[in-house]
């Protein structure tokens, strides 16, 4: 029997107890865990408009994680309490092998503090950088498991809207992880039609505001494809304008030392008309699984991470830190008062609607 075949079945159950399990999950109260003195700080990962990340070192016994630190007062500010609260909540929900689950959440009165596994391989974009371009064997291995965590994501009714180099950890066995849900959304099958995510990874349905679902990854995952394969985006300029207009066009030119099969399967991820591209047609991810791109792929090895990585992260450590780069550290802010408290009570509420 076709291994890819057995592989359907066997996944298709597995997505249905999954489901299952996260439905249930949404719908229980969601509790706090754990207080930010439960952790010995130890230095920052990385920065951004959110906050910043932190290695972090359980006090009980030394575990390492990685704390998301969030300031209240910057996230009322710019309006993205729900949008926030809806990250926090998807984060806590999921529970997938290539996916970034949390651990503990918890509220100081300056920060919102989500604690995660620490993946210490660091981003598949500094790595990507440091090869300058990805084998196919390594870029077949890295799509394999983002087509299973989409389909796992899409089953549940949710869209991710971000993927890229930057929100794919690589752990020390030479796994991936995706993280930062803040753009994903549960659309069920409705459509939505909001302006977000990277400009060189946009599909032109977001572009040309026509509505969209689960299509939009599965454009993404063409376009990560083509860039881990040749080191750069399909779709480049410096002016983001001209970025759109080379998306919405569907034109862009493949790297010379791509393989016939890569080159066919980014095709049929990056196509403009949706009732060509792959993930969506009748097949679903079945189309994409039994490509010939994906020939030597036996999912159920992927999945369960008995195949062994064509690439080695070199952590011998497990707070190891130097796949990431070195920030200025900033002390932690502190407040007597308890801030926006109000504002962010609502993360009790498991039923709150995000429109966005």
């Amino acid at each position: 029997m076709d291994p890819n075949a057995t592989h359907f079945v066997n996944f298709q159950a597995l997505l249905i107890g999954s489901k299952r399990k996260f439905d249930e999950r949404w719908k229980q109260p969601f509790v706090e865990r754990g207080k930010l003195e439960d952790f010995k700080l130890i230095q920052t990962l990385g920065t951004g408009s959110f906050g910043r990340v932190m290695l972090v070192k359980a006090k009980k016994d030394d575990s390492p994680f990685a704390l998301k630190m969030l300031e209240k007062a910057h996230v009322v500010k710019t309006k993205q309490v729900k949008h926030t609260i809806s990250e926090i909540r998807t984060m806590d929900s999921f529970d997938f092998p290539f996916l970034i689950k949390l651990e503990y959440f918890f509220k100081d009165n300056v920060y919102l503090c989500l604690v995660m596994p620490f993946v210490n391989g660091g981003e598949m974009f500094s790595h990507l950088r440091q090869q300058k371009r990805f084998s196919e064997e390594l870029t077949r291995f890295y799509a394999a498991q983002v087509i299973l965590a989409f389909e796992y994501i899409h089953f549940l009714g949710i869209i991710y809207r971000d993927l890229k180099p930057e929100n794919i950890l690589i752990d020390c066995i030479g796994y991936l992880k995706i993280t930062d849900y803040g753009f994903c959304k549960k659309v069920d099958d409705q459509r939505t039609y909001t302006l977000c995510g990277t400009p060189e990874y946009l599909a032109p349905e977001i572009i040309l505001s026509q509505g969209y679902n689960k299509s939009v990854d599965w454009w993404a995952l063409g376009v990560l494809i083509f860039e881990m394969a040749a080191g750069y985006p399909p779709f480049y300029a410096r002016d983001p304008m001209k970025i759109y207009e080379k998306i919405v066009s569907g034109k862009y030119i493949p790297a010379n030392h791509f393989s016939k099969s890569l080159k066919d399967i980014i095709q049929n991820f990056l196509q403009v008309d949706r009732t060509k591209r792959f993930g969506i047609l009748k097949g679903g991810a079945m189309d994409i699984k039994q490509h010939v791109f994906f020939k030597e792929i036996i999912w159920d090895t992927v999945y369960y991470k008995t195949m062994t990585p064509p690439y080695a992260v070199d952590v011998p450590e497990k707070d190891d830190v130097r796949y990431f780069e070195q920030y200025t550290e900033i002390p932690v802010k502190k407040s007597s008062k308890n801030l926006f408290a109000a504002e962010f009570a609502v993360i009790s509420d498991r039923f709150v609607r995000v429109h966005w």
